[in-house]
């Protein structure tokens, strides 16, 4: 299979116009990949036909011309799906994502599916360096130079260990983020979804929430999360807007009146008794919200009813089941129920050996 592909030549100052030439590249390709391509550029010509009709219309009506991509997927999807092959109306389909610190994307797609990503591990990792960190700094509190007075080896060496964990953790914390974006975006292009409405939640960083919740709102690395799932979708072709997200965590989405915000991850209504998860009922809402609009929300929201779960930060220290984090102290956890035991038969037969029964005292008829 050979594929033609127009290569602009440099353009010489004193020519009038720009020279193009053709250059032939060699495919090896199956059969089946072969009718792939073929059919592509079926479709190609077709979407381009319909470009020029479509505008030609518009100039004759004096309406705007198609010149953006999302424009081109709207007006494409009212001929329906298929028309187009696979060129359809990828880019009309619009998910909704809520950010969080539990889970750091929940998305809620267009025909009621939905991803939920857990980032448990990270706020894991957070919680043992935190720990670590200051057993670490009470352990040499006593050894500390004073200010002004020039620290021994043994302490500057303790400063390059601590400058070694600390750049540690930032790189396992940084690659769960990474991953965690990756999977949203590769769940939007399975999903065939063009345009992700991102809820900002910056806004509850001016919020002083005591110590212990600012110190998580610190952790969250909000900006980061953002950028890392807008520069992926960028590369995957996918659109990202931000929107206003007040709101979206207490409202129900069937009767659109407002409801005590939960204490769990489940949100129940108790004026139409609509229940579901809630970081997915504010994916769906935001879904529903424009860029730049505010927080009233006209249509419907639709909660997903088919969820896909994934985690994010596996190569984190403890989050497989075979995995322990070193830093953890070798016992067993406050409240914990101890070894699991082997449930009994069916029967109600106890599984415990018969106790033995040793009685010195005979009485003399006995044997």
């Amino acid at each position: 299979m050979v594929l033609g592909v127009v290569v602009p030549r440099r353009r010489d100052p004193a020519a009038p116009r720009v020279v193009h030439r053709t250059a032939r590249v060699a495919l090896r390709v199956t059969p089946g990949q072969r009718r792939r391509c073929f059919g592509l550029l079926r479709s190609a010509g077709d979407v381009w036909a319909c470009v020029l009709e479509v505008n030609g219309w518009r100039r004759r009506r004096r309406d705007a011309p198609l010149v953006g991509y999302q424009e081109l997927c709207r007006e494409l999807s009212v001929s329906g799906p298929g028309t187009f092959g696979e060129l359809d109306s990828t880019g009309a389909r619009v998910a909704g994502v809520d950010l969080g610190i539990i889970h750091p994307y929940a998305v809620a797609g267009p025909d009621g599916a939905g991803l939920l990503v857990s980032g448990r591990a990270i706020r894991a990792e957070h919680r043992m360096h935190l720990a670590d960190t200051k057993a670490r700094r009470r352990a040499v509190a006593r050894r500390a130079p004073k200010p002004g007075q020039k620290g021994s080896r043994r302490w500057r060496q303790y400063r390059r260990r601590a400058r070694l964990v600390e750049g540690r953790h930032r790189r396992r914390v940084r690659q769960a983020q990474h991953e965690a974006a990756r999977q949203v975006v590769s769940w939007a292009v399975r999903e065939r979804v063009g345009v992700l409405r991102v809820g900002d939640p910056r806004g509850v960083l001016d919020l002083d929430a005591g110590r212990r919740h600012n110190l998580r709102l610190r952790q969250w690395q909000i900006g980061r999360c953002l950028q890392v799932l807008t520069d992926k979708a960028v590369l995957a072709g996918i659109t990202v807007h931000l929107v206003d997200e007040r709101g979206t965590s207490s409202t129900c989405p069937a009767c659109r009146r407002r409801v005590p915000k939960p204490r769990g991850r489940t949100l129940t209504c108790p004026h139409c008794a609509f229940a579901g998860h809630r970081d997915l009922v504010a994916a769906a809402t935001i879904a529903t919200r424009t860029p730049g609009g505010g927080t009233t929300t006209p249509t419907p929201a639709r909660v997903p009813g088919v969820i896909t779960h994934r985690r994010a930060g596996r190569h984190l220290p403890g989050a497989g089941q075979s995995r322990r984090d070193p830093r953890r102290p070798n016992r067993a956890a406050r409240g914990s129920v101890g070894p699991r035991r082997p449930a009994p038969p069916p029967g109600g037969e106890s599984l415990a050996q018969k106790a033995r029964i040793h009685n010195q005292h005979r009485t003399p008829g006995e044997r």
